[in-house]
């Protein structure tokens, strides 16, 4: 069996976003690292890179029905904006 690792990726807060991402990443958890927020991903890194469709939503904000599966909620400037991120799958 391949070694797997646990990768950390940057995300933007953008609606919509594309990550490359080793394939079959198994995205674990969402969060704010010096600011800057950042999801980490069980991958096996020798696996072919692929993008990876991801959605931001602020705290309020509509939501589209194919929205993808939950991955967490992060909050940036002390509390004041949350934003939930959105795995929408490989691209």
């Amino acid at each position: 069996m391949a070694e797997t690792v646990i990768w950390k990726f940057a995300l933007e807060i953008t609606d919509e976003q594309f990550v490359s991402m080793p394939s079959g990443a198994r995205l674990l958890h969402v969060d704010v690292q010096h600011g800057e927020p950042q999801v980490w991903a069980h991958v096996q890194p020798s696996a072919q890179s692929r993008n990876r469709k991801l959605r931001v939503y602020g705290t309020g904000h509509p939501i589209e029905s194919d929205r993808g599966a939950y991955v967490g909620t992060f909050q940036v400037h002390g509390g004041v904006l949350v934003f939930h991120l959105f795995d929408e799958g490989e691209a």
